[in-house]
């Protein structure tokens, strides 16, 4: 899911440009940025800010955004995503509402249990990706993407007038929490000093509400978008800065930003919303037919079935693909050529990898181009130089399941 974006040099995303604008009109329109409630925590540890999403968000601290990126690979680093909307849908017909626009198995969830999943339109477009967590407590936790923010809540809100308006008993609320993530191989060992639940029982995509460092209320949930280890707290708003402290306190964890976590999720082969994924891409052309539920491809009961169903026994037009490639580092826009020189497709994200020391990116080329191995051009200040196609993630992850 989110969801980054960088002002420092040797990072290369689509956003990189905006977010330097951004980052220099940011004293004019500080006021009308929102903040997360450790908008002063940032400053205080030396944050850099700059303007994403309509928030001020920290790019990076006092260390380089590399050392920021090595860091949570090797030990564990904290990231404020506060800025993601956060919703809980209730009453007895929520899993049918959920199911009307995403394109995942919500029923099939157990409790506690959570799936990354797509909102899509008739035409089979991607609206945003967002995790559903079906909870014991009698609702789904949704977590998504602060760019689409008013788009997503829009829709649902939408939704649940139409349900209750044919009889359906439905309800949405926006969660007013914090939202932070802990991410890297000793992230859960750090955060079970501060928990008495027994963390080991937790498996990637699950979550639980509890205590965490004395702040109660808290849901945490096995996930991230780094591809390490690690959780994300939801913690209400009031508790947020005691919380990072406390987490802050062991010499394990630093903290880390927008730049860092940008780098980290296209190492995992992970999409920005934006600009891997969008309006006009369909889940099967984004590579993530994995979402789309065994149950629900056969009822074609999700918004641009239709569309996206036959794409799946079919090649599409263009598919997501890793790259990597020699000399100079690949950025976002730049064409991608066949070895005969004809453009064929363009990069969606691209960075120097920090753990592979490489040049990876993402893009889309025609399906014939799609398998990994393939030789093939990119184009970067005007000159071509030679990439392959590459399976993803480009680095291992390393998610916790129980064996």
């Amino acid at each position: 899911m989110q969801r980054t974006v960088s002002v420092v040099a040797p990072l290369c995303f689509r956003l990189q440009t905006q977010s330097l604008v951004q980052s220099r009109q940011l004293s004019c329109v500080q006021d009308v940025l929102r903040r997360t409630p450790l908008y002063d925590f940032h400053l205080a540890h030396g944050g850099k800010m700059v303007a994403f999403a309509g928030w001020s968000l920290p790019v990076q601290y006092r260390d380089s955004h590399v050392d920021s990126h090595l860091h949570t690979r090797r030990h564990c680093s904290l990231f404020d995503v506060s800025h993601m909307l956060q919703t809980k849908i209730f009453g007895r017909d929520r899993v049918k509402l959920m199911e009307s626009i995403v394109v995942g198995d919500i029923a099939e969830l157990k409790p506690n249990q959570g799936t990354l999943s797509l909102f899509t339109n008739e035409a089979g477009g991607i609206l945003d990706d967002l995790i559903v967590t079906n909870t014991s407590e009698g609702h789904l936790y949704i977590v998504s993407n602060a760019g689409c923010w008013d788009k997503d809540l829009t829709l649902m809100q939408d939704k649940v007038k139409e349900f209750q308006n044919r009889g359906s008993d439905v309800g949405l609320e926006v969660v007013d929490n914090a939202l932070l993530a802990l991410q890297g191989p000793t992230a859960v060992q750090v955060l079970q000093a501060g928990v008495t639940d027994d963390l080991r029982r937790l498996p990637f995509m699950t979550s639980a509400v509890m205590d965490v460092f004395g702040v109660s209320g808290c849901r945490v949930t096995r996930c991230g978008y780094t591809g390490e280890d690690g959780v994300e707290i939801s913690v209400p708003a009031v508790g947020a800065v005691h919380l990072a402290t406390a987490l802050l306190e062991n010499p394990e964890v630093k903290l880390a930003g927008l730049a860092a976590r940008d780098s980290l999720r296209l190492e995992a082969g992970l999409c920005l919303y934006g600009s891997d994924i969008d309006e006009h891409t369909t889940p099967v052309e984004g590579s993530l037919s994995w979402t789309l539920g065994k149950r629900r491809r056969t009822a074609m009961d999700f918004p641009g079935a239709k569309i996206i169903v036959p794409q799946l026994k079919g090649e599409v037009q263009k598919r997501r693909v890793g790259l990597i490639c020699e000399g100079a580092p690949v950025r976002a826009h730049s064409p991608i050529l066949s070895t005969e020189g004809t453009v064929i497709g363009t990069v969606t994200s691209g960075c120097p990898s920090p753990s592979l020391k490489k040049n990876v990116a993402m893009g889309y080329v025609p399906f014939k181009y799609s398998r990994p191995g393939t030789q093939l051009l990119v184009e970067v200040r005007r000159k071509q130089q030679m990439t392959v196609v590459s399976k993803m993630p480009f680095v291992p992850t390393n998610y916790y399941t129980l064996k």
